[in-house]
């Protein structure tokens, strides 16, 4: 069967816009309960910032975790949320708690898909964690078993799409479970429309019937007889919404994939009448900054320390990436940062960012400086040397001591997940091997998370009348998150999209 359609049929069952982890497992699950599905990509390639993602899913309560032996549970799962987050939805945290473990088994019951458990320290210390975790995610498979239709579709990982390159023989993490769950669609009979951009909703007698395409033949408008789910990502890579809704950052340094998510199919669904809250703002990490002018997620740090414009530290660098990011968020001269560090890895980054870049291009655009003494590396940067020298030496003493008095780096189990140091606190490593570097940060997100209101049945919600509009579903990031302002796992965002992804074709199933 072809997976892009020339031309789209007049109507389908269910219309779902966008192609991320979202968008692909109500399409899969539509498709799997024999509704004719259509996905519509406004880009050439499927996937979206969730193939760039390490594919995480925090599914609590499910039989992964129980296979692994973890002490994990839904009960569990509601003691972390209730301790984490700040003014919750408690009909949509418990629809949320209760499906996970439903979602999970449904998927594992396909032959196309397989789940396992990833040890990653969850975000906060709080009743309910989990040691190392109870993030799961698909497992690893090679290109070649899955339609090759379907793989010539699937967005690169974000460091080969960013530079033009295919992707990988083998898919892991979101490459995986796009790959998988795309897979999953096109089997049962779904189609994978891409470069056909949403631009309107329409909406007749208070339901939402159809949706307006710009394909590249010409705008069309096609049925949707069941239901549109919109899983569209949020409006990070739009600077004029961004600005609008108050959101740090901006879409230069943003990792959605360029010239996606720019809030415009959220923005059709206000237009119809559906109501939106904007106040989770985003999914927020410390970037590194590269020579044209975008970010990048970076976690792990191992070792080095970040300061501000004057020369000073503001944070704990190995807090969780969301925590810290906002922390930058909080002062102007935050952003940018400057990443202090030593020659301990022959000059390379101690941290995982994706993509890093080669470091000489960063020299030569001056992304990064280095120097051969931290004063002479502070006046590279424009920061007082006697400020910089302190900081570093406080830092060092840190180091030496095993404890962090300013902001107590090393003392969270997430915190040394990514450390590898040898001193009494393994996070703490002194800085002081020449020649020293400093690399540039800028305020990252991997997405908004503000936009359509939604209940617990992932139905859009009217801003006249607080009731669902009929025929209208939201998920991922294009809905105000059931996490609020919160990031409270490894996986959070895609198993939140992926929960009410279900629990929308579940709903529409029903009518």
């Amino acid at each position: 069967m072809p997976t892009v359609p020339a031309p789209l049929q007049p109507a389908y069952d269910v219309v779902v816009v966008g192609s991320g982890g979202g968008a692909m497992t109500a399409a899969a699950l539509a498709a799997k309960a024999g509704l004719s599905t259509l996905v519509l990509e406004r880009t050439a390639l499927v996937g979206g910032t969730s193939a760039y993602s390490g594919g995480a899913c925090w599914l609590p309560g499910s039989a992964v975790q129980q296979r692994a032996g973890l002490p994990d549970s839904t009960e569990g799962a509601r003691a972390y949320l209730a301790a984490v987050l700040d003014d919750p939805d408690p009909e949509r945290v418990e629809a949320f708690l209760q499906h996970a473990p439903e979602l999970v088994a449904a998927l594992e019951a396909d032959e196309l898909m397989e789940l396992e458990w990833i040890p990653f320290s969850e975000y906060y210390d709080a009743p309910g964690r989990v040691p190392m975790g109870r993030s799961i995610q698909p497992t690893s498979i090679r290109r070649d078993q899955l339609d090759p239709g379907v793989m010539a579709l699937l967005r690169p990982p974000v460091e080969r799409d960013r530079a033009g390159a295919a992707g990988r023989s083998t898919l892991s993490g979101g490459q995986a479970l796009i790959g998988r769950l795309a897979a999953m669609v096109v089997r049962d009979g779904g189609t994978l429309a891409t470069e056909h951009h949403v631009v309107d909703v329409r909406r007749e007698a208070g339901r939402v019937t159809a949706v307006v395409v710009d394909t590249p033949t010409g705008p069309v408008e096609v049925g949707a007889t069941r239901g549109v789910i919109v899983g569209a990502g949020g409006y990070e890579g739009s600077q004029e919404l961004r600005a609008l809704h108050g959101t740090p950052g901006s879409a230069e340094w943003t990792m959605a994939p360029r010239g996606t998510n720019t809030g415009d199919v959220i923005e059709a669904c206000a237009k119809a009448g559906a109501a939106t809250d904007y106040s989770g703002e985003g999914w927020f990490c410390p970037g590194l900054a590269h020579p044209d002018g975008s970010g990048t997620f970076t976690l792990g740090f191992r070792g080095g320390l970040m300061v501000d414009q004057t020369g000073r530290r503001y944070g704990n660098e190995c807090l969780p990436y969301d925590r810290f990011g906002r922390i930058m968020a909080e002062a102007p001269e935050r952003i940018p940062s400057w990443f202090v560090f030593d020659n301990r890895e022959g000059g390379r980054l101690p941290a995982i960012a994706m993509p890093e870049g080669d470091p000489a291009d960063h020299l030569a655009a001056g992304t990064w400086v280095t120097a051969d003494t931290v004063a002479d590396l502070a006046r590279a940067i424009d920061v007082d040397p006697a400020v910089l020298t302190a900081t570093v030496e406080r830092f060092n003493g840190f180091a030496e001591s095993g404890v962090d008095e300013d902001f107590g780096r090393g003392e969270d189990e997430y915190d040394t997940f990514f450390a590898g140091g040898t001193g009494p606190n393994k996070a703490l490593t002194p800085i002081d091997q020449a020649p020293y570097v400093a690399a540039r940060f800028v305020l990252s997100d991997l997405g908004t998370k503000g936009g359509l209101v939604t209940d617990e049945a992932g139905r859009v919600q009217d801003a006249a009348t607080g009731r669902p509009i009929p025929g209208l579903y939201a998920t991922s990031n294009s809905v105000a998150s059931v996490f609020g302002s919160r990031y409270p796992a490894p996986g959070a965002p895609l198993g939140a999209a992926m929960v009410f992804a279900s629990l929308a074709v579940r709903d529409l199933l029903a009518e």
